[in-house]
Formats: C-alpha cells, structure tokens, sequence
C-alpha cells in the first residue's frame, strides 16, 4: 500500500534559520524586563548552526551548518573595556556607538555585553570567497562534479559546543580538531591540537569537565572498516596528557558519554554506516547511517584513571543523543540517566529543521540505566520522565556525582511533536518527582538551559537561556532563577540581531 507524507505547516522556528545569522560587535544588551542579578558574573557561550545556505544552494542537514559564538558577558570587567585590543585605543571607545559617553566605556556592574561571530574556519573561509558551497559534510555531498566529492574532505563546520579554557575558547565539532578562539574578541585563532590531536584525530563536542580535580575527557571517533574510540584525559588548561585507542564493531555513530564516579562510560546505539557509498562518493555520510536494532545496544566502561577497559556488554536496541549525568551508588553500581529514543527516527527530524518545516515525529523520554561494571551487565532500565525532552544537564559541581535536579528542553503541552521546536525548560527532581516548566509561550523557542552558579552558593544560581521570539522576529537572552522556574524570569535582555537555535553552550564564572 503507498503512504502518503501528511504536508507540514511552516512554524515560526523555521523563520530564525531561513536566512545566514548576521554577526555583531561587542553591543550593550537593553534590558527590556527585570535587572540583571548583581551576583551574575560570567560569560555565557553558546554555538551553533547559523548559515545554512550559501550561493542559493540550501544545506542538507541542520548539523551542515556553518558555526557561529554567542557571547554575552554579564556584570564583566571585560578586557574589551581596558587596555590592549580593546583598550583605550579601541574604536569601541571612541566616537559614536563605543563613544566616551557609551555604556561600554562605564563600570560593569548591572549590565551585559554580547558580541556574535562565525568561526572563520577554513572551509568558511574558502566558501565566502567562492560565495557558493564546495565541501561536502554530514548531511549532504560535495557540490558539482562526481570526483569533486572525492576530492573534497568534509568541511569542519567548527559549530557544536564550546570549551572555554584559562587563555582561549574551544569551538567544538565532533569530526575534527577543535578551533581556539579569543575568550573576549571571539577571534578566531584555527585549529588546536590540544598537544596531543596528531594524525588527524578528532576531538568531539561532547567533553566532561571533573568540577574537582579540574581533569577534561573527551573522546573521537576514527573512520576505518572498524572505527576507532580514542580517549583523552586533559588538564584543566586543555593539554591532553594521557590517550588510548579501543577498537568498535564497525562504523557506529557516538556523539556522547558520560562520567561516572572513577569511570567512563559509552552507549553504542545500533547505528552503523553503510561504508560503500559514502567512499564511492554516491552518499553523504546522515543519508548511510542504518538503523540495526539486531545489534542492540553495546555499553563500554572505562576506568577514567588508566583509560583502560573494565567491562563491556550489550543491552536491549536504543538511540540517544545526550546524556544527563552518571554515578556510582553505595551498592557499586552504575547509575546513568540519559534521553531515549526507540529508534533512530530522531536523524530524519533534524534534517528536515534545515528545511524549516519538519513532519517526522522523535518522541524521547528521561531514562536510567543500572550498570553492574564487575559483571559487564545492565541489571535495571526504567523511564523516569515520560515527556518529550533533550538538552539535559545537571549543576556543574555535581558532574559524575549523584545529582538532583535534571534541567532539560521540553515541549509545549498539546503541540504536534513532529513539527514544533522546544518551546519550554523544565527542571525535573527526581527525589521528589517534581516537575517544574517555565513555559516561554506561543512561537518562542529557547536554546538548551546552562546553569550559571552563584558564587556565595554553587547549589543555587539561574538558568540563563537564548531564545528566539517568533512573534517579533528577534532574538532575546532570558535569565531565571533555578530555583522558581515556573516564576517569571528575572531578566530578559534584547540581541541585536537573530540568532538561530544552536546546540550547546557553557558557563564560563568570572
């Protein structure tokens, strides 16, 4: 029997990504609701996807996207208000906008600056020049002659998450070297081996930052007939002083792990690429990727002080994207929340976002897993939030400990998942299995929820979330206090220009 696809109806996300993102220079946020909290002190970071067109030719998957840093530095001393580069001799202090009479040129209390800039990476570069796409990437192969997508590696599209680090900012893509830009100009200083990314290896978006010894691991994944796990262990500047290499079962898609407690641990959902194609040049890499569900799940634990293998072991078939956090309890065993999908359905959906109308519906829920890591099993799995959810983090300083509250992007009550964008945040405790929703209302869309700490309390702090307003057709920063989400926001601060739903984003204190 033929299927007929029901058609979609433009919603008003799609107006946030339907032209490239133009960039701003350091600029004063008006404050249009509320006042900045006077113990808000800190950069916000956020990535993400802001140019998915170029030269009249559309991107084939939202993750094609050209990168672009948001930076909004609240209650700051900022060096761009200084000596140096953006110092006295700054244009930004002188005549007009950045004048002697600017807010820029006053104190930094009760104020925020933003500046937003493309990663100028040199696929960027090259494209710009050319005005026209030339690289292939996720979701689409290179542009033009047939041998051109052999030719042509896949552009490193630097637009996934930041890391930001004591001297520089860490644009992240999960397919290559991270690029290092300027804490303050976002300047774009290229690619950074971190000491230690020799011989191509990648470096994902996906780190984790131990918030007490200071340690980073991150990981990446090597193509080959079986791809290749590579793991890092940094120092808190970055430098990676310690890797090692655990070959997987084929070509499977990880963009995610989790710390817990003295380990590392993966989730190999059943995806696998159908390598041919993708060498032959006939297929983009989104469009080989099979959903195997024979396979199940095959879980990976790592012991975090020697890199080396502990146990692995496979479970029933699931795909996720994100996890929330992972610990150890009392009994020795693993605890992991995560955000479940039952299939791989979720891939189709983001593609269709960079068509700005979607009709593929994902649903996902909160789920924990329970790890024996001594006998390689999974002896418990159990959803603990049954609401269409992503985005999920817990308090910083609570990263592979037991920790309560989950933060997370959700829906709208009674919108059509499978064509509306996130249009809440929620806090879900699950001691008390409360949930709390700061809904953001009709055509408004925030970007995931980073938690910005109180200095004089790192339990307590706020929410600070970009949103796009689809009613005015602009971009605004919304800060709550985490503890009353379901309480008006405190702060709301108007963006000089659009900025499209990203990905990921950090909290850097100042």
């Amino acid at each position: 029997m033929q299927t007929t696809t029901k058609p979609s109806t433009t919603k008003a996300w799609a107006k946030a990504i339907a032209q490239p993102a133009t960039e701003f220079s350091p600029t004063p946020l008006p404050v249009i609701a509320g006042e900045i909290p006077s113990n808000l002190r800190g950069t916000l970071y956020r990535n993400g996807p802001a140019r998915l067109e170029r030269g009249g030719m559309r991107m084939g998957h939202w993750f094609d996207g050209d990168g672009a840093i948001l930076a909004v530095y609240f209650n700051s001393n900022s060096p761009l208000l200084k000596g140096g580069e953006g110092g006295s001799n700054s244009p930004l202090l002188k005549g007009g906008e950045g004048g002697s009479n600017s807010p820029l040129s006053q104190g930094g209390e009760g104020r925020a600056i933003a500046s937003y800039r493309y990663v100028q990476t040199a696929g960027y570069q090259e494209e710009a020049a050319a005005n026209r796409l030339v690289y292939g990437n996720y979701g689409m192969t290179a542009p033009g002659a047939f041998w051109n997508r052999w030719l042509k590696p896949i552009k490193n599209v630097a637009n996934t998450s930041v890391l930001p680090l004591p001297d520089k900012l860490l644009a992240l893509w999960e397919g290559g070297k991270p690029h290092a830009l300027d804490l303050q100009t976002l300047e774009t200083k290229g690619e950074d081996n971190l000491s230690g990314l020799s011989n191509g290896l990648p470096y994902s978006a996906h780190y984790k930052c131990d918030p007490h010894t200071g340690e980073i691991f991150n990981f990446g994944i090597s193509p080959g007939i079986n791809a290749n796990l590579n793991l890092y262990k940094s120092d808190r500047t970055g430098k990676i002083l310690q890797k090692a290499t655990f070959t997987l079962d084929g070509v499977p898609i990880v963009h995610d792990f989790v710390l817990a407690g003295q380990y590392l641990v993966f989730f190999v959902p059943p995806v696998r690429v159908n390598a041919l194609p993708v060498l032959l040049g006939l297929s983009c890499y989104s469009d080989a990727l099979e959903w195997q569900p024979q396979l199940g799940t095959q879980f990976l634990i790592f012991d975090r002080e020697t890199l080396t293998l502990v146990s692995r072991g496979e479970t029933e078939p699931w795909y996720q994207w994100h996890f929330a956090n992972g610990y150890v309890d009392p009994s020795g065993t693993i605890i992991v929340d995560l955000v479940r999908y039952e299939d791989f359905q979720t891939n189709q959906y983001l593609k269709e976002v960079a068509t700005g109308q979607t009709h593929t519906p994902a649903p996902s829920s909160l789920s924990r897993v329970h790890l024996n890591p001594n006998l390689g099993k999974v002896t418990a799995i159990e959803q603990i939030l049954d609401r269409d959810c992503e985005f999920p983090i817990v308090l910083p300083h609570l990263i592979g400990q037991a920790a309560s509250p989950t933060f997370l992007s959700v829906h709208r009550p009674g919108l059509d998942i499978g064509t509306e964008r996130f249009g809440a945040i929620a806090k879900f405790d699950l001691q008390t299995q409360s949930l709390t929703v700061a809904d953001f209302g009709e055509n408004c869309y925030p970007m995931e929820p980073i938690f910005a700490p109180d200095p004089q309390n790192p339990a307590a702090g706020w929410i600070v979330t970009v949103v796009y307003d689809g009613n005015r057709d602009r971009s605004e920063v919304w800060i709550f206090d985490s503890d009353r989400l379901d309480a008006p926001p405190v702060c709301k601060l108007e963006l000089p220009s659009v900025v499209p739903m990203g990905f990921h984003g950090a909290w850097r204190q100042a």
